[in-house]
């Protein structure tokens, strides 16, 4: 005889990200820039990238993966300041250091960004709202910095909900509030959804997680492959995805599956820059004792056989991953539906990560 189903335990999940983190421990070191345009990352004659910037920044077009010359044009009183992977993750240690009075549930994302679970916590009267509050509290007071905070039932909404106010936010949905919110979110906001897939979804009608949730799961595997049953829970709120803290990331990889499928190798090298562009922006967030081992590319092509070239590397260099490319490019030669680059990640000293930010990117990206 087969029972009702067990109830599903309602969770409490915090997602915590602090606010331009490179630059606002810079900022609390040295009080003198604060108010100025500042962003932490490489050198524009060595074809440096940013990899955070400050507000003030911002507000000049300034953005992360960005290459420090083009953020100079944009903002000729821009500060650049080198990268001091140690005093960052001492500021992150600190921050996880105040997570851990609340909760020993806890996903570190980066060295500025986590997951906490505190669905069992008894502090705060077991209050996720007031945790958060206190979280803040302490990080501003103890560390120096700002962090935003979003409270949810599952981690996709708390990550929606962090960068809800920033910065110095906190926001809360709770779960009656999830339907209403939804309704109205841009698929743009959901988690795995890039510029194509968004654009994809537009032209076929669903700009809101509203309008995806019209559509039946078939539809949508038919429209996004295997992420559409993904997309079919996501556009529901529905995310069983459990905070681990256990974590430890061996590759850091960004591809996308193409709406048309790219014919040619030149086609697919029309794409890369691209893709090297956000794979830089992504290892940005590598904690301050992950180094990169090695550089990947890989492709699906049009028949669904795939392949990868991989080589050795120590940092994000464009002109291997075109050279990876093409050795993957020439296995079939024919149609790709999807091409991705990405990264083997290894632990090492911090000094590793500094040359992160030095990654050469596309020759487009040069100072005129």
């Amino acid at each position: 005889m087969t029972g009702a189903p067990l109830a599903t335990k309602l969770r409490k999940i915090i997602h915590c990200d602090c606010d331009c983190f490179y630059a606002a421990v810079e900022t609390r070191d040295d009080p003198a820039i604060a108010g100025r345009p500042v962003a932490v990352g490489g050198w524009p004659d060595r074809r440096g990238v940013v990899a955070t910037c400050n507000y003030e920044a911002r507000r000049f077009g300034v953005h992360s993966a960005m290459p420090t010359s083009q953020a100079l044009r944009l903002c000729p009183d821009l500060l650049v300041i080198r990268p001091n992977m140690e005093k960052y993750r001492v500021a992150s240690q600190a921050i996880l250091g105040i997570y851990r009075r609340y909760t020993d549930l806890i996903e570190p994302l980066s060295l500025d960004e986590a997951y906490l679970d505190v669905s069992d916590s008894q502090v705060a009267r077991g209050s996720a709202t007031l945790i958060a509050r206190e979280i803040k509290e302490r990080v501003h007071s103890e560390v120096g910095i700002t962090v935003s905070a979003g409270v949810a039932p599952n981690k996709f909404l708390a990550k929606i909900a962090s960068d809800w106010n920033k910065p110095d936010g906190l926001f809360v949905i709770r779960p009656e509030e999830v339907d209403a919110l939804l309704a109205q979110l841009p698929v743009e906001r959901i988690f795995g959804v890039g510029a194509v897939l968004a654009a994809k979804l537009r032209n076929a009608g669903m700009h809101t997680c509203a309008e995806v949730q019209q559509r039946s799961r078939p539809e949508l595997r038919a429209l996004c492959g295997r992420f559409g049953d993904r997309l079919y829970e996501l556009a529901r709120g529905v995310d069983p995805r459990v905070v681990s803290n256990a974590r430890e990331r061996k590759s850091l990889s960004i591809e996308e599956t193409y709406v048309e499928d790219l014919r040619s190798l030149s086609d697919c090298r029309a794409q890369l820059d691209l893709l090297v562009e956000r794979l830089v922006r992504a290892s940005a967030k590598l904690e301050g004792d992950e180094c990169i081992e090695a550089l990947f590319v890989k492709i699906r092509f049009d028949d669904w056989t795939k392949t990868t070239a991989e080589h050795i590397a120590q940092a994000i260099d464009r002109k291997l991953l075109d050279t990876l490319l093409e050795r993957a490019y020439a296995r079939a030669g024919r149609a790709v539906r999807l091409l991705g680059v990405g990264a083997r990640i290894g632990r090492n000293d911090a000094a590793a990560q500094m040359k992160l930010f030095d990654a050469e990117l596309a020759p487009s990206d040069q100072p005129t």
